[in-house]
């Protein structure tokens, strides 16, 4: 086991992925802030201002933490989908299925990328945040712990995504009907408690409400969910994408000619 050759097989992908969007950060960092912005002063100032309180705290200061979990995770996946997809597009990603190179690497590499696109982003939308509310920290541990393994299960989904699909329309398709629902569905904008007992039940199938309510955990010190299932259900979602990612690259699913 060459260590020094997979070390700088692994920078190599990595250091690739973040010059990538790196280099148009007009269109990878830039947008998502702006966007962020316009939910503040809709969801917050305008709305937010009639709702009152949500768990104790201004409306604003509720779903900030939502909206910051929500940019990362479309950013970490959209990434991902777009770069891999774009290798594959263009066949360079065959010379690194050639390479001595262990699959893993392949995938940490990449998921790397989209992990470091994700928390920029995260970072953003925190700092234009403080324009709109007060920063409320109540586990720092929390927040870091949360934030790295969501963006890196949709890291792992927007690379599976880009395996699969065939076309550039393909990688929007995940997003728009499924990602885009679930997150909207996922306690960014309200609390759960607050929804009818069925309609409650139901959203706890919904995995990106356990992702939510860790990472405002962190900030106000309040969630609808148990943190030890919450944890729990992001770690084994990591466990199933990296299996089955893995099993793609291995046999070179949509991946060789």
């Amino acid at each position: 086991m060459n260590l020094s050759l997979y070390w700088t097989a692994l920078s190599s992908i990595l250091t690739k992925e973040v010059i990538r969007f790196g280099r148009i950060w007009v269109q990878t960092l830039v947008p998502p802030a702006i966007t962020m912005s316009l939910y503040f002063v809709i969801f917050g100032n305008l709305i937010g201002s009639r709702i009152g309180e949500m768990g104790g705290y201004s409306y604003m200061q509720f779903i900030v933490p939502g909206l910051i979990m929500m940019s990362v995770i479309t950013n970490s996946y959209s990434n991902v989908a777009s770069s891999f997809f774009s290798c594959k597009f263009q066949r360079n990603i065959e010379e690194l299925l050639v390479a001595p190179v262990p699959n893993y690497i392949i995938i940490l590499g990449f998921v790397g990328g989209g992990v470091v696109r994700g928390l920029c982003v995260g970072f953003l939308v925190t700092m234009v945040s403080l324009f709109f509310v007060p920063l409320h920290l109540h586990s720092v541990a929390a927040i870091i712990f949360t934030v790295l393994l969501t963006s890196i299960l949709f890291s792992l989904g927007g690379l599976i995504n880009a395996i699969y699909a065939n076309s550039f329309d393909d990688i929007s398709i995940i997003p728009t009907f499924i990602l885009t629902p679930l997150t909207y569905l996922g306690g960014v904008f309200y609390s759960i408690s607050l929804l009818p007992s069925f309609w409650q039940g139901l959203s706890q199938v919904n995995p990106i409400v356990y992702m939510v309510n860790a990472f405002r955990f962190g900030f106000l010190g309040i969630s609808d969910v148990s943190l030890v299932l919450s944890y729990a259900m992001i770690l084994a979602s990591i466990a199933i994408l990296y299996t089955w990612a893995f099993i793609l690259i291995k046999r070179g699913y949509g991946l060789r000619s």
